[in-house]
């Protein structure tokens, strides 16, 4: 008999050009061999040079797609990305909780790479509230980190007092993304239930960093989804978005995208 293919599915955005939100997530999905499903939770209209318009799918819309999905198909993995406002937000913790989806990876997107508002300021509480107590990881950059806690997020110390803070929310890991870190290495500071653990990567200079914490987080929904435990999975999703880093590309005129399917040359590295 075949093996079941694990199933993973992104609650998020849609970006047109590629880069970021449920795009970047269903290639990172294919890329990894975990089929994948979206609930898209708003249309944005955004190219490499920034967003220009966002369009939110109506609350019930976002609940009947995974409602729809998780009542046939089912979900090994979710992730959450872009919500938009506090009537998705509320809407997607209810279809979680009623799809009793375990593994879910939340990467609280509130601003995009260019500066723009991605998560109504309204729609921060009901983020903390609801969606936060049925993460199994949170995955927050420092300006995230500031958001969901409340504190300032600039140094190694602080990213873990941003960390517990984010627990107390009721989350049961966290992953607290140093990529704004000064120097020379790209800090990741995982916290979990069994302690801490920096994850540690060779800084990769380049402009091109469009879909990073999108890529990241769909790539640790995916392991999740195969089975794997929360820290093999975080760690496989770290090398996994530095390699998708290391061979950004260069298209459009603004900030090009991470190469999400980067391994496709390099098949044993998966």
């Amino acid at each position: 008999m075949t093996r079941p293919r694990p199933r993973a599915l992104s609650i998020a955005g849609s970006d047109p050009s590629g880069g970021a939100g449920i795009q970047a997530d269903l290639k990172t999905f294919s890329a990894l061999g975990v089929y994948g499903m979206t609930a898209i939770t708003a249309i944005t209209v955004q190219n490499t040079k920034g967003v220009s318009g966002i369009e939110a799918v109506s609350p019930a819309v976002v609940a009947a797609q995974i409602e729809a999905v998780a009542s046939d198909i089912g979900v090994d993995a979710a992730k959450t990305g872009m919500l938009a406002n506090a009537g998705i937000v509320k809407a997607v913790a209810d279809a979680v909780r009623q799809a009793r989806i375990g593994n879910l990876v939340v990467d609280p997107v509130s601003v995009s790479k260019h500066g723009h508002l991605l998560l109504e300021r309204d729609a921060l509480d009901g983020l903390r509230s609801q969606i936060l107590p049925l993460a199994l990881l949170v995955t927050p950059n420092l300006p995230e980190a500031e958001a969901l806690c409340g504190l300032t997020v600039r140094t190694r110390d602080d990213m873990r007092r941003a960390a517990e803070a984010i627990l107390a929310l009721g989350a049961t890991a966290v992953l607290v993304k140093g990529g704004h870190l000064a120097g020379g290495t790209a800090a990741d500071l995982l916290v979990d239930p069994d302690g801490e653990e920096w994850l540690e990567a060779e800084r990769i200079e380049t402009p091109h960093t469009h879909g990073t914490g999108c890529t990241l987080s769909a790539a640790i929904a995916a392991h999740l989804a195969m089975g794997e435990d929360l820290r093999t999975s975080v760690r496989a999703g770290k090398r996994f978005v530095t390699g998708a880093i290391a061979h950004a590309l260069a298209i459009g005129k603004g900030i090009g995208p991470v190469d999400q399917l980067w391994m496709s040359a390099m098949p044993d590295l998966r």
